[in-house]
């Protein structure tokens, strides 16, 4: 007997059965269903960061039918845009004819960039560091509770930069395991920590010491295969569909133009989920685009191939995705934010590697949910009908004028705000 998918059917609830739905699928008090609508009191907004005069709201969703490494989940997802929820919920619906996800994750090593200039010889300067490797790597091991946990300094790395703007210079790389958290303020103190041996030891002069987001040490992977009849779709056979999103992909791989706005496509997921988590969404978003330049040369984070079988019939549709992920779960405001607690929460309350690889599925459908679109009926149809609302909206509808307006408009196929606003008026004027 297949399993049930939790929260099944969530996008034809009202807000409030989604809200109840969801309290007995992860086990809210009453209290945390209260932070749906409350959320941040203007109390802790004022102790979060400056000058605070006020919070800004954005909503909740949730991605349903989510099966990662064998586990049923559904994710939340903070986000202004349409159908970004709606193409994650539908993507992993897809994967899951082929078994859903299949994630990975290496150890949460981040890294710590110290830079040194007033150096004669580099190669000696790099030699003398690596010599007193151990003995920095116990210095660099300040914090006791990242060491508690088995975390701490794990190696050190020299990078000779022969021909920079202001000269030549070293650069050494701290690489310090910071176990389930993003790891930012500990690097820092570490990296400041080890710099004046580093002066000792090269006779150089350091200048910057600060954490790198370009965390290619602690990356994610993620991978799906879909079987080629679950991608039928009205006028698109299975085969159709497939053979389109393998030739956007290679698109996206060839053309730097085109990757930059397939790549977005990915973080339109990840970013989402690393809000609702109290997440550094700026410093995964630096991390991935670096990544996906690492070659010399910028392209497609993703990897999109036609499995075949013996007499050569496309059978799957295989995914994959591989990127930085330097994200937390404590520290920050992952515990600070009372609203990150509970997405936490929903997730299962998962360690930093178990969300990260969550986080790079969700990226991996999201890219699916945009390519799928763009390659048979086109990306516009099913996002304008969705962005419909918010343009009836902004023209001034209210209640049950909004969804009224967003179906006429989408009849037409015309969506935009003064049509709503000629709509609104022929309702105001009849009532």
């Amino acid at each position: 007997m297949t399993k049930a998918v939790p929260l099944a059917g969530l996008y034809k609830m009202s807000q409030a059965e989604r809200k109840q739905a969801l309290a007995e699928y992860a086990g809210l008090t009453e209290e945390e269903i209260a932070l749906l609508e409350a959320g941040l009191s203007p109390e802790q907004a004022d102790m979060m960061i400056e000058n605070v005069v006020g919070r800004y709201a954005l909503p909740m969703g949730i991605a349903t039918n989510f099966l990662v490494n064998g586990r049923e989940m559904v994710v939340p997802m903070v986000v202004e845009e349409p159908s970004i929820v709606a193409g994650a919920s539908y993507a992993a619906k897809l994967a899951r004819a082929g078994g859903g996800f299949q994630t990975s994750s290496s150890a949460p090593v981040m890294i710590g960039q110290i830079q040194v200039l007033g150096l004669t010889n580099l190669e000696e300067a790099a030699a003398k560091i690596k010599a007193a490797e151990a003995e920095i790597l116990h210095k660099a091991d300040h914090d006791p509770v990242i060491r508690k946990f088995s975390g701490g300094a794990r190696a050190i790395e020299c990078r000779p930069l022969p021909n920079t703007p202001a000269g030549p210079m070293l650069v050494v790389h701290l690489l310090y395991d910071t176990r389930d958290a993003m790891g930012a303020n500990t690097v820092n103190t570490a990296v400041e920590t080890i710099a004046p041996m580093i002066e000792d030891l090269t006779g150089g002069r350091v200048n910057l010491r600060i954490l790198s987001n370009l965390a290619d040490h602690r990356t994610a992977r993620a991978e799906c295969r879909i079987p080629v009849d679950a991608l039928t779709r009205g006028q698109f056979s299975g085969q159709q569909v497939a053979q389109a999103v393998f030739e956007a992909w290679a698109f996206a791989a060839a053309d730097p133009y085109r990757a930059a706005t397939h790549n977005k496509g990915i973080m339109n997921g990840i970013d989402a989920v690393a809000v609702a988590t109290g997440n550094d969404w700026r410093a995964l978003e630096a991390g991935a685009h670096a990544y996906a330049a690492r070659s010399g040369r910028y392209t497609s984070l993703t990897t999109w191939s036609l499995v075949t079988d013996g007499a050569g019939q496309v059978t799957h549709l295989q995914g994959e995705l591989e990127m930085p992920m330097a994200v937390g779960t404590v520290g920050g405001a992952t515990r600070s934010h009372p609203m990150a607690r509970l997405a936490l929460k929903i997730l299962g309350n998962p360690d930093a590697r178990t969300l990260a690889e969550i986080m790079v599925a969700v990226g991996l459908a999201q890219n699916f949910a945009a390519i799928r679109a763009l390659a048979t009926e086109g990306i516009q149809r099913g996002h304008m009908r969705l962005h419909a609302r918010q343009v009836a909206m902004a023209a001034g509808a209210q209640g049950d004028q909004i969804q009224i307006i967003a179906n006429r408009m989408a009849e037409e196929g015309v969506i935009r705000e003064d049509r709503a606003r000629e709509l609104l008026a022929e309702m105001t004027k009849d009532s």
